[in-house]
């Protein structure tokens, strides 16, 4: 779910519709309202579905009289959507406080820890929430796989099973500093071709990567990749408007794992942004931070995400740094002078702004 926090909303601006959120849990479209030490999850009737009471006392951020609408069955959601919001209206707080679940089951389910002296608290720091996929990560779209070996792979860097590729809606978050929605989905060559062929014939995306070919070539490229485990195409979009490509692979079977040394669930990715309007750093940075988010949420042993743009590309190497990436050094491909990059999961979530 992605929470728009909008202090003292009107019932007539959630009756608008404006602002709509959703569970990634659920397709219910949801709404943040605050005010007078209040936050609650409005639904499109103007009911809240959820809400709690939030107070600042020895300089702690306090959630407490939590409530939700009876037979719920998506508590453990509505909980750490107010959390989020929570921390979202009071950004100076790294971590909130809640009832412990002995009181307030859902809270189980958010990764808390016990408070020192008080059996009746439990506190959720806010990089752990960011890393829980409640929120963003379509569930219903993803398939969980136990760590199996495998004979399918390279050789020499053997990696584990991975799961199918996701299937329909995958991430969904609002950005406040674009006031603008990424989403993710998986690329469809039966209805997304004619997109593609564009985007990729286009000279500014063509001169990197070299794919300016014509429709059945293109539609080949994308049926190989439907049958590679390793790798699949994901379009982003802005409020529901196509916006970029992007490949997510495994980096130990990807061409990059021969030059530095892979971990099981290393992941990796390529992006373009084709949509014109939708070019310059604050959305480009919104869609890199969106990535490297989604990745770490879908698996959670991947602990790092590397990549390997063009050493020379010294502007996808700045927007690479302001998604928490450090360049660890330049290698040789054979068709380009490439730089590794990587971001590491703890530094991720401990720097950069969600």
């Amino acid at each position: 779910m992605n929470i728009e926090a909008a202090k003292n909303w009107s019932p007539a601006t959630v009756a608008g519709n404006e602002g709509w959120q959703h569970l990634a849990s659920a397709a219910e479209p949801l709404a943040i309202r605050a005010g007078d030490g209040h936050v609650s999850l409005v639904n499109a009737e103007g009911t809240a579905v959820g809400q709690a009471r939030i107070s600042i006392a020895d300089g702690r951020l306090l959630i407490d009289d939590v409530a939700f609408t009876g037979g719920r069955l998506d508590q453990p959601q509505i909980l750490a959507g107010l959390v989020d919001a929570a921390l979202r209206l009071h950004p100076s707080f790294d971590r909130a406080f809640l009832p412990a679940a002995k009181t307030l089951w859902p809270v189980s389910a958010l990764a808390t820890e016990t408070v020192p002296g008080e059996p009746e608290r439990a506190v959720i720091h806010r990089s752990v929430l960011r890393q829980l996929p409640l929120l963003w990560r379509s569930q219903a779209s993803h398939v969980t796989y136990p760590a199996l070996t495998t004979a399918i792979g390279p050789q020499d860097r053997l990696p584990p099973l991975r799961q199918p590729r996701p299937c329909g809606p995958m991430y969904e978050r609002w950005i406040a500093e674009i006031g603008l929605t990424v989403s993710l989905r998986p690329i469809d060559r039966r209805t997304d071709l004619d997109l593609f062929h564009r985007w990729m014939n286009d000279g500014r995306i063509a001169f990197f990567w070299e794919l300016a070919r014509g429709h059945e070539e293109l539609d080949k490229y994308l049926a190989e990749q439907e049958s590679d485990p390793h790798i699949f195409g994901v379009i982003a979009s802005f409020d529901g408007e196509p916006t970029g490509y992007f490949e997510f692979y495994w980096a130990k079977e990807d061409r990059l794992g021969p030059y530095y040394e892979p971990l099981d669930w290393d992941r990796g990715w390529h992006g373009l942004i084709g949509n014109t309007r939708h070019l310059g750093r604050p959305k480009t940075l919104a869609l890199f931070r969106s990535v490297t988010h989604y990745l770490f949420l879908d698996e959670p042993r991947t602990q790092r995400v590397v990549g390997e743009p063009r050493a020379a590309h010294q502007k996808m190497l700045s927007y690479c740094a302001g998604a928490a990436y450090d360049k660890v050094k330049e290698f040789d491909f054979p068709h380009k002078r490439a730089a590794l990059v990587c971001c590491e999961r703890e530094r991720f979530f401990r720097e950069v702004p969600m």
